[in-house]
């Protein structure tokens, strides 16, 4: 009896495979036109990022970034901070994979919250479509990164811009998360007042739902940058520059030392971003 009910339920495979295959196979048909517009929009994109970062002198590159902290924090312990991380990076002659790195971060972090914030807005207000995007969001953060980097890399290409759509793939959710929970945490009194003094929807998410929820959003930014740079291996993989390749390589090599150097300037990288986006708001 179970060998039949076993024979039942593998004879009557359900067509998983054979059918993301052939909507893949029909994306890749219709919308061949967008996708090439959509990887020419973002290798210019990158391409502004690397030079702005790449250009300069590393002092200079430093002192903006250092600049930028002070202005964010109003603190010189983070500026400190953010100087040594990145001195860092600079003694152990990491410098252009480093800024490779951060400009594969910045690009996804414009693209995450570019489309991430706006639909948590929009899911905050629309409490159907925030359960219907549920499982969408959930499905982006666990299925396993080098299933949808298959078809990433028929679509794009080797290069910075199947590591920047995978990347996007896998941080956009917390962007949306956060953005809705933060608009949605928003007293009623605060809205409701806004309302009765004349305040319009678009007013009213700017000047009350939006500030009130900064301090979410910011921490979305947060989580988006962290989630990007635990991607840059994926990255590396499939040819995008930066620190990614040192790891792939060592990995390869069976280098521990490069491997554990290479981790570490990662982890500088993680360390000076979260020092210059942790900004605490007084409400």
């Amino acid at each position: 009896m179970s060998d039949s009910l076993t024979r039942l339920i593998t004879d009557h495979k359900i067509p998983v495979g054979r059918s993301v295959s052939n909507a893949f196979d029909w994306l890749q048909d219709t919308f061949i036109t967008a996708f090439d517009s959509l990887e020419a929009a973002l290798r210019s994109m990158i391409g502004l990022l690397g030079a702005a970062l790449q250009t300069p002198h590393p002092f200079v590159v430093i002192a903006g970034f250092c600049a930028l902290t002070f202005l964010l924090q109003r603190r010189v312990v983070p500026v400190v901070i953010v100087a040594a991380c990145l001195l860092f990076a600079l003694n152990q002659g990491y410098w252009i994979l480093t800024m490779q790195t951060l400009t594969l971060v910045l690009a996804s972090c414009v693209v995450c919250m570019g489309v991430g914030v706006p639909l948590g807005i929009y899911a905050a207000h629309h409490p159907r479509f925030y359960r219907a995007l549920t499982p969408v969001l959930d499905l982006m953060q666990t299925l396993p990164v080098f299933v949808y980097l298959i078809p990433v890399l028929v679509l794009f290409g080797l290069g910075m811009v199947p590591g920047l759509v995978a990347t996007v793939i896998f941080a956009m959710p917390a962007a949306i998360r956060l953005t809705e929970l933060g608009i949605r945490s928003t007293p009623k009194a605060l809205s409701e007042a806004a309302t009765a003094f004349g305040a319009t929807t678009s007013q009213r998410i700017l000047k009350v739902e939006l500030p009130y929820a900064f301090p979410q959003i910011m921490a979305g930014l947060n989580q988006t940058i962290m989630l990007s740079l635990s991607m840059v291996v994926i990255a590396g993989l499939v040819g995008a520059p930066g620190l990614g390749v040192s790891i792939v390589r060592a990995l390869n090599t069976v280098n521990a030392g490069l491997g554990f150097e290479a981790g570490a300037v990662i982890v500088a990288v993680a360390i000076m971003l979260d020092r210059m986006l942790r900004v605490e708001v007084k409400r």
